[in-house]
């Protein structure tokens, strides 16, 4: 095994910097989801393919810029959470049912996906496709860089919500003992539908930040299942910045397992730090 030059490894370390915080993006509303409202929400990820074939539309089809449709989409999307959520709490979904019924929800998302835009390859053509810039002889490239500043930013605000506002107070008042948190007059079906659609918007965003990067198909949704679900328990669920931190290393773990070793050895990367944390930290997953 020949090692890469400095440069290749920086620039692979770089790499992982920037898939790390798209881990990190997706797993923010995941871990949300799944921490305050004991939600297993995998159809956050067809949200987040939704999310990506919507701006690709605006953009080929509309001419939507697509810092336009980062804009555009959320709001939508908070709407779709609202509505899901309700229908959740509406049967009592318990836990483990929630896994089920939202993966069914990702086989439909993925079906009409498919239905509209075929199975084939999509991918969004933009004038900030090509842009990059250099510094030192590292290049940057500007939609990884907006992926990056858009999960810093995101994760730092919902981080200062949740700390310091009355709203993500009631939030962890209500994950921590809902009983109790109703008899001090919190409205937590109120703040489930609330936290649900902005766990949604935020798969919006993912999901524009996922076109932007990636080329679009219907079936690579469940590929990314496993690494941002070893991203949210990594970086413990209802945390804030923990998915982005956590994102980050298994980003910069996998690239430079990809520079040094093969490409074929990075998902062992991200597995291996799940498995090990599972064995290690096994309340975690509750």
């Amino acid at each position: 095994m020949q090692l890469p030059s400095f440069n290749l490894l920086a620039q692979a370390i770089l790499s992982g910097i920037f898939i790390g915080a798209l881990y990190g993006l997706i797993g923010l509303g995941l871990g949300l989801t799944w921490g305050l409202l004991r939600q297993i929400n995998l159809s956050h990820f067809g949200l987040v393919f939704l999310g990506g074939y919507l701006s690709y539309q605006m953009a080929g089809a509309w001419h939507v810029d697509p810092l336009l449709a980062l804009v555009l989409v959320p709001p939508l999307f908070f709407l779709i959470g609202v509505g899901m959520q309700w229908v959740l709490s509406r049967f009592a979904i318990t836990p483990f049912n929630s896994l089920l019924v939202t993966f069914g929800i990702t086989v439909v998302i993925e079906a009409g996906i498919q239905g509209i835009w075929t199975a084939d390859y999509r991918k969004l053509e933009s004038p900030y496709s090509a842009m990059k810039f250099m510094v030192g002889s590292l290049y940057v490239p500007i939609p990884e860089l907006l992926t990056l500043v858009l999960a810093l930013g995101i994760s730092f605000g919902v981080w200062a919500g949740m700390r310091y506002t009355d709203l993500g107070k009631a939030l962890r008042a209500m994950a921590e003992d809902g009983p109790i948190a109703a008899a001090f007059g919190i409205d937590s079906r109120l703040l489930s539908l609330v936290l649900a659609g902005g766990c949604a918007a935020l798969a919006g965003v993912a999901g524009v930040c996922l076109a932007l990067t990636f080329t679009l198909t219907p079936s690579q949704i469940f590929a990314w299942v496993g690494v941002v679900f070893a991203a949210v328990m990594l970086g413990g669920l209802g945390s804030a910045l923990g998915p982005l931190v956590a994102g980050v290393i298994i980003g910069v773990s996998e690239a430079v397992t990809m520079a040094v070793a093969s490409p074929s050895w990075a998902p062992i990367v991200s597995f291996s730090l799940l498995i090990l944390m599972l064995l290690f930290r096994p309340g975690a997953a509750r």
